[in-house]
This record gives structure tokens, C-alpha cells and sequence, in this order.
């Protein structure tokens, strides 16, 4: 089932999510949902708050679903290792229409727990390590926006308020 995608500026996308004790089926759905949700908007990555569910959850996917394998979904992932920078210009599904260069890890290592229960490690660098430090982001309630600095962040805020009025967003 595709599930809306919340957008900036709700409250829940601006809070850290729980962490995750039980892989339930209700949770296994989620993520199928997520997926779905992902692939249809279409982006590479979604944490579960940006589809209105405030858990420590998130599904990345830089095939587009091309490539089965390469879909990660982890619970309560966390940063192992993360080393040099990357600028590079980055978008999210819950602030559409808004692009900016964020600065990032080159490279990145997370944990977490898949859907079997199963710990997990991935490593990446470029755009993947990239993903991870977006998804986690979302988990603890930050949106590419608030990594920006000054008048790009202004700019960007500004428009969304003006889009919020009129009724846009």
C-alpha cells in the first residue's frame, strides 16, 4: 500500500522516532509499505516518520527497485564509522520541489536489525553513504533543510511558509 508522505513542517517529521523492539508483522508491513511507497514516489531512500509512523525504521534503495539485492531495510539503524565529506546536491520526498548541497560523509558504515531479527552491517560510500546520514537524519527528526546555513536555508524555509499559506503544500 503506497502511504502519504508527510512533508516539513509536521511535527512528527521534527522528532526524534522510538527505537524498535519487536519485529512484528505489523512492522514487516510497514516496511512493505515504505517500499512501495518508495519506489512509487519514486526516491532512494524513506524513514518511517516520513510516512507518518515515529519508529526507528528505514528502507533504502539505489537500484529504484531494479535490483532486488540491493534493498536495505534496518530497525533502529545507528552510525558504526563515518569519514571524509561529500558536497553534492540532495533532495527529500517530505520537502518536494527543494534541492540544495548538503555536505555529507564519503564514506559510511551503519548497524541495525533486519526484518528476520538478524543483525546488520553495510558499508558505503558516494551516494549510498550519502542515503544512510539522509535516513538517519530522519530518525532523529532533521530534514536536509536544517543542515543548510544562511540564506539557502532562509530561502528554502521561506518558500515552504509562503506554500503552507496559500495552501500549496
Amino acid at each position: 500500500m503506497i502511504r502519504p508522505i508527510v512533508k516539513y513542517g509536521e511535527a512528527l517529521l521534527h522528532r526524534r522516532a522510538e527505537a524498535v523492539y519487536n519485529v512484528t508483522a505489523e512492522i514487516a508491513a510497514l516496511a512493505r509499505d515504505m517500499v512501495e511507497t518508495m519506489y512509487a514516489a519514486p526516491g532512494i531512500g524513506l524513514a518511517a516518520p516520513q510516512v507518518g509512523v515515529p519508529i526507528r525504521l528505514i528502507v533504502i534503495d539505489l537500484s529504484l527497485g531494479r535490483d532486488s539485492s540491493g534493498l536495505i531495510t534496518l530497525l533502529n539503524p545507528e552510525f558504526v564509522e563515518r569519514e571524509g565529506m561529500q558536497l553534492e546536491e540532495e533532495g527529500c520526498l517530505s520537502v518536494p520541489g527543494f534541492n540544495a548541497t548538503v555536505a555529507r560523509p564519503g564514506r559510511a558504515t551503519i548497524r541495525g536489525i533486519d526484518l528476520e531479527g538478524h543483525d546488520r552491517i553495510y558499508s558505503g560510500e558516494g551516494l549510498l553513504a550519502r542515503a544512510f546520514q539522509h535516513e538517519l537524519d530522519h530518525l532523529d527528526g532533521r530534514v536536509f533543510v536544517d543542515r543548510l546555513r544562511g540564506i539557502k536555508r532562509d530561502l528554502i524555509v521561506r518558500r515552504i511558509r509562503k506554500q503552507i499559506r496559500t495552501g500549496q503544500w
